[in-house]
Order: C-alpha cells, then structure tokens, then sequence
C-alpha cells in the first residue's frame, strides 16, 4: 500500500473521528505533506513509538497509540498476567495526559487494570512503580529530548526495565496483528472507574520513590555538614523533574537550591529553550544567569521525562563549564566505589555497566577497585536486563550504570536510567568535593592524574524526513562495505559489525563472534587504542558517531579528538 492509499483508507475509515479527517482533508492538494505523514506505518519498535504529533500512519495520535495498546493487551492477555494491571506515566508534551488516558481505557476495556499518576512524573518513576505495584508492565507517554512536536510511547515489563528480546518481538508482533482501527477497544472514564480498571495512583507510591532515591545516598553527613555551604542552581526546563527533584534535595538536606523560574512549569512548547536537550550548552542559559547572581557552585538541570540529567561547574577560573555524560559518569563511579571502600561495603562481585559507545576510562578506575566492568549495547534497558540477571543468578552486585547521554542508575529500585538519584548524588559529590576545597572540575583534572587522560565525543547529524531515512541508510551501508583503512591518518584495527555479528583484525584476519545482540552499529579500534563508533540514534532522525581517545594531556585529547571528527565528515558524505 502506497502513501496515496493509505491516505484514501484513513479518510474512508469509519471508526476515525470527523476532527481528524478534517486536518487531513486540509492537506489533499499537498502531495509532499501527505507522503511525509503516510509514507509508512508509524513503527512499534524494541522501544516503543515515536514521532511527530499529528493525523497519519507515521505521525502520533490516539490511532496509532490506539493500536500499540490494544496489541500490548492482546498479548498480556495471552500471557495470563491481566489481573496483575498496568501502570502509566506521562510527562510534559503536547497530549502526553491524553495519550496516558487513552491508553488506560483501551487497556481497562480489555479487563486489565489501569493505574495512572494523576499528573506529570518523571519515567524512573514509572519504572519503580511498576515494580511497586507489581504491575505486568507499564507505559510511558514522553519523548524524551526531542523537539516540543513530538511525543512517544515505551512499554516496560514486570521488572520495571523497558522490554527487551524475545519479549519486544513478540509484543512487536501483536501490535502489528492489528491491522484495522476498528480492532481497538475503548471504555468510558466514568465505566472504568466504576468498574475498578481505571484508577489513579497515590502519593504513597510517591513517598516510597523519594525514600529509595534518598538510600542513594553514600555520605549522608557529608550533606548535613556542607547543607548550608553548597549553592545548587536546578532547572527542569519544564519537564516532570521539578517536584520530585526539589523534594528529594529538601529532604537530603541541602539548603541553598535555587530553581530557574523561567523554566520552572510545565510547557509543551519549551518556549524558553525549544530543544529540551541537557546535552545542548544553551539550554543552561537562564541557569547560568542565575547561577551567577547567587553565586553558585554547580548547575543541574533534567529533561522532560527527567530521566536524563546535565550539569555545569566551575573551572579554575570561576567559569561554567560543561560536565559531559562520560565525564559525570566517570566522577559518580570513582565516588560510589570509593566512598563503599572506605565504608567496608563494597562487594567482592560487584559491577559496573557500561554502554558500547561510553568512555573507557571506566575500566582503570574499576580495576582499581576490583570491580568487574560489563559492556551493553546502546540503551539502557540492556543495563536493566542485566540487573535482572544479576537477581536471578546471584553471580554479581550492581553497584552503577551509565550511558554517555547524560543517563544512570546508581541502584536497582528502577530499572532506567534515574535523573532525580543523579541530581541527588551529584550535588552530593559537589558537596564531598567543596568540603576538600575543591570544585567537581577539580576532582575530574584529578581522576586524569590519576587514571590517564580520557576525551570522549559524540558528533551528531540529522536528517529528517524519508530523505533523511534513506541517507542514513546509505551511509551506514557504505561504512560496512567499504571500511576505512584509518581514521585520521591512524590505521584501523579491529571492524565490529554488530548487525552481522562479526568482528574482523583487519591486520591479521582473524574474526570473533559478537557476545551481544544483533544490532545497527558499527565500531572501530584504531591501532592507538582510539575507537569510533557509527550509528542511527533510536529516538531521533539522527545519525550519531562516537569518539573515545587517550592522550598524555587532556588537551592533547581533544586535539586528537577534533581532527577525528574532520576526518570523520569527509567519510560521512
């Protein structure tokens, strides 16, 4: 079926309201918007739906969040666990409540049990209320970072953590399976309610959520004893991180926390920033302004969902610099590890995780603390899936998990990546540091001394649309047919192809299996020990190459680092 048709289908359909065929009709002389919005049918992934808001197959809107729920019931009806309901979670975008509604009367039309937050929440809160409530699985309605015109659709299993293989698969399937809108079933509010499968989750789940994170804590005297000496500037840029955040940081103790007020409220426009990206410098702005008025040390602020969190310190000339996600996750491993050494409670099996494309200067720092590092594909339901096998083996302790974009999970009370215990720990270890009269830049320039100088980067370009699909495509192709001999002058060695399984020495021949899941990556080790790794971002039109080098100096790194990603562009087009 063509984008003409799948057009002509939808304004044909009687179950699509008359509101939708409306914006629909008001682009039939568009023959390029049409295409953009039916060029396909939006895509139930490993991780769930994300797109554009708006009518059509590849946009979001209740029809295509419709199907994905009643294929999600379908199967959690043929697993047998419906009695055990489903938990939701919204955060602050355009539809996210009315997403969330949906989807529980879709699923309470079907007999199982919807629990809803009864406003925004951050998604690590959803994961542990899954696990709470002991719920079969659980949805959240966010996009993340993403520009304010999209939103998106996860689904999470009993174990908290976003679902992972065979199990992504086979709800994939069922949600494929429904192929006619006339298929999905839906309860009134009031029906629901009054037949107990519709009902709000209450501030006990929350409290529960605040006090696991609170046990986060390493030093908690630490807190107490520099309460009133450490100023934190917090933003949420108008996400779900506000209230849980602030909470957590009253509760610990800290005194001196000033939140940006301009980007204090929800806004599914994010008018202040635009792209609600903590990775992105420019969103810190305001921060920063205010920082500078209060005279602050450290400058923290979440995403939209709040699972994701960015910092800013200063550097020895009192300037705000940036603390990327591999450099927070260095610090916040060297912290944990060293503060349960000193304190006698750091495990014989302990682990660490890590993502393929986060730094390795982890490794030094674990070995140091014999710790065993493992390595996990991209996207941090790998990291839960771990930490489930972890339970049911026995074999290892999780102590940490990190990602380099800006996500962690430094305990197993969620299985994803947790912004607020982050926060939490990271304005800790200002704290930890400042009592030693230093800064967090201070302690990263030290862990350099200690363990090498590491320079970490991540170059992103974006294309959109179905050109952009297509381009992306092509250049992931070009990089396995035809891989570079070198990089920057800088021969290499080793070519891992993770959608083939197969990694090649492109010295000596020789080829190793994959140990992890077939994947869309491809992942070079240059004969200097400096790795480059390509590929497509899961949650944006985007195509991502990361860069991991050592050098004598940091400077020296980055240097090294920047003619990597020149090369880089030159081989890209």
């Amino acid at each position: 079926m063509d984008y003409k048709e799948r057009y002509a289908k939808w304004l044909a359909d009687p179950s699509i309201d008359e509101e939708t065929k409306r914006e629909l009709r008001a682009i039939e002389n568009d023959d390029l918007e049409i295409k953009e919005r039916f060029y396909q049918e939006l895509e139930f992934g490993t991780g769930g739906l994300r797109g554009i808001i708006g009518a059509g197959s590849s946009r979001l809107n209740r029809y295509t969040v419709g199907r994905a729920t009643q294929g999600l019931a379908n199967y959690i009806k043929e697993q047998g666990t419906a009695e055990q309901g489903v938990a939701i979670a919204y955060d602050s975008r355009h539809m996210s409540p009315e997403f969330a509604e949906i989807s529980g009367l879709i699923l309470a039309a079907n007999g199982i049990h919807a629990y809803v937050y009864p406003s925004l929440r951050p998604t690590p809160m959803l994961s542990f209320a899954v696990r709470e409530l002991g719920c079969t699985a659980g949805i959240v309605i966010t996009a993340s970072h993403n520009p304010p015109e999209y939103n998106g659709y996860k689904v999470y299993w009993a174990d908290g953590a976003q679902v992972v293989a065979p199990r992504d698969k086979d709800i994939i399937a069922k949600v494929n399976a429904v192929t006619d809108f006339g298929e999905i079933r839906e309860m009134p509010l009031d029906e629901a309610k009054a037949k107990g499968l519709f009902s709000y989750i209450g501030q006990e789940v929350d409290d529960a959520f605040d006090q696991a994170v609170l046990a986060q804590r390493q030093c908690p005297e630490i807190i107490t004893e520099m309460a009133e000496k450490l100023k934190i500037v917090y933003t949420p840029i108008h996400g779900s991180g506000n209230l849980p955040v602030r909470r957590v940081l009253e509760q610990a103790g800290f005194k001196e926390v000033y939140v940006v007020k301009e980007q204090e409220m929800p806004d599914s426009d994010f008018t202040t920033v635009g792209y609600p990206n903590p990775e992105d410098p420019k969103v810190f702005t305001l921060a920063k302004k205010l920082a500078e008025e209060k005279d602050a040390d450290i400058i923290v602020g979440t995403d939209p969902d709040c699972d994701r969190v960015g910092a800013m310190v200063r550097n020895n000339q009192g300037e705000f610099v940036v603390l990327t996600g591999n450099m927070m996750g260095i610090l916040l491993t060297e912290y944990i590890l060293s503060r349960k050494k000193e304190s006698g409670t750091l495990p014989k099996n302990g682990a660490v995780i890590k993502t393929i494309v986060s730094t390795e200067m982890i490794r030094p720092i674990c070995e140091k603390y014999g710790v065993e590092v493992m390595e996990v594909l991209t996207g941090f339901k790998f990291i839960g899936e771990k930490i489930k096998a972890f339970e049911e083996s026995g074999s290892h302790t999780y102590l940490f998990g990190f990602e380099e974009s800006y996500g962690c999970l430094p305990g197993t009370y969620a299985r994803d990546k947790d912004a607020v215990a982050a926060t939490l720990l990271i304005c800790e270890m200002a704290a930890y540091y400042k009592k030693q009269g230093m800064t967090l830049y201070d302690g990263l320039q030290k862990l350099y001394g200690i363990y090498g100088c590491y320079a970490d980067g991540v170059k992103a370009v974006t294309l959109q649309g179905l050109a952009g699909i297509e381009k992306i495509r092509s250049i992931m192709e070009n990089f396995r047919k035809d891989v570079p001999k070198d990089f920057g002058g800088i021969p290499v060695v080793w070519a891992r192809d993770y959608q083939s399984g197969v990694f090649t020495n492109l010295v000596t021949g020789e080829t190793e299996k994959s140990p992890l899941p077939p994947s869309n990556v491809v992942y070079y080790v240059l004969a200097d020990g400096t790795w480059i790794c390509v590929r497509p971002s899961g949650t944006e039109p985007k195509l991502k190459f990361y860069i991991g080098v050592k050098a004598d100096t940091i400077e020296a790194a980055k240097e090294k680092n920047r003619l990597l990603e020149q090369d880089i562009d030159q081989k890209a087009k």
